[in-house]
């Protein structure tokens, strides 16, 4: 990496690290309570060094890492991916959350066809509170 320094700013290193598209999503995160520096909350400008761990949200998933490097400066995603290294139960996790989700997805079944207007009325009248409206 071209410019780097000793701290950046948590924000700023979320976004580079592409965890987040922008830094107003990043710092956003971590007002909300989303993003954890060593186990506790934190403010966005607090200063993210080499050894932090962070919890972060990506996707559906939280990931656990460990800071490798820092920079403020987004670049390519294999570049951000030497930025961090994620730990190992953090990745077991991950992979479990994801064949669950997979399994649970299967296990649906998706209908055939759309409602038409018989089904749909049905339906309605199903889910309707007051038994009297017909």
């Amino acid at each position: 990496m071209a410019e780097q320094t000793e701290k950046v700013r948590l924000d700023k290193w979320l976004w580079a690290a592409r965890f987040f598209k922008t830094r107003a999503l990043a710092k956003k995160a971590i007002e909300g309570g989303k993003v954890e520096y060593n186990g506790e909350r934190c403010k966005s400008s607090k200063m993210a060094e080499v050894g932090a761990m962070i919890t972060a949200p990506q996707g559906w998933d939280k990931k656990v890492v460990k800071i490798t490097d820092v920079s403020d400066q987004r670049r390519g995603a294999p570049e951000a991916t030497k930025l961090y290294q994620e730990t190992d139960d953090s990745v077991k996790k991950r992979e479990a959350e994801a064949e669950r989700r997979k399994l649970i997805r299967a296990a649906q079944e998706a209908p055939d066809r759309r409602p038409d207007k018989k089904s749909r009325r049905q339906i309605h009248r199903f889910k309707r509170i007051d038994s009297n409206a017909e």
